[in-house]
């Protein structure tokens, strides 16, 4: 991630946090643990558990300057001002997929944020972008590797 602004929701920059500090107070002891047990077994040259452990400390290392960078570049939802009615950045939007005739809900989240599984989509995405500034009846078309896919936007709430 280059130094940009990235958007957090109020729970996104609290689950960075939270697993920031879990990584800076748990996982670098216990990792530093298993470096200095593998280092009683002799020979770290031919060493797996060494290796391994070496390999795990990259790593958390690696995530903990990532989400400082992420928390550095952050700019958090509510202070964008919420257009009540319209989708913005945090908004619980539900829609109707006019091709299949299904109901989706999704929350527009950053692309930090953004876990599909959990119906959390990015608004750099393109049914993100697609659906954002739109308000309930409005129907937007997202361009899709299949063609071009239409949604109804049935109702559009701000999470508490």
């Amino acid at each position: 991630m280059a130094d940009r602004e990235i958007i957090l929701t109020p729970e996104g920059q609290r689950k960075l946090e939270e697993e920031l500090n879990y990584l800076k107070t748990v996982r670098r002891r216990e990792v530093a643990e298993r470096i200095k047990q593998a280092r009683e077994f002799g020979d770290i040259n031919e060493n797996s558990e060494y290796d391994n452990a070496k390999n795990e400390q990259a790593f958390i290392e690696g995530r903990i300057l990532t989400i400082e960078k992420i928390l550095r570049n952050a700019r958090r939802a509510e202070d964008m001002g919420k257009d009540h009615g319209r989708v913005t950045f945090g908004s619980k939007v539900k829609v109707k997929d006019l091709d299949s005739d299904s109901e989706s809900e999704f929350i527009i989240v950053g692309s930090a944020e953004a876990d599909p599984a959990m119906n959390r989509i990015s608004n750099e995405s393109p049914v993100g972008k697609a659906l954002l500034d739109h308000v309930p009846g409005d129907v937007v078309e997202v361009k899709v590797p299949m063609g071009v896919s239409r949604y109804e936007i049935l109702s559009v709430s701000q999470p508490a």
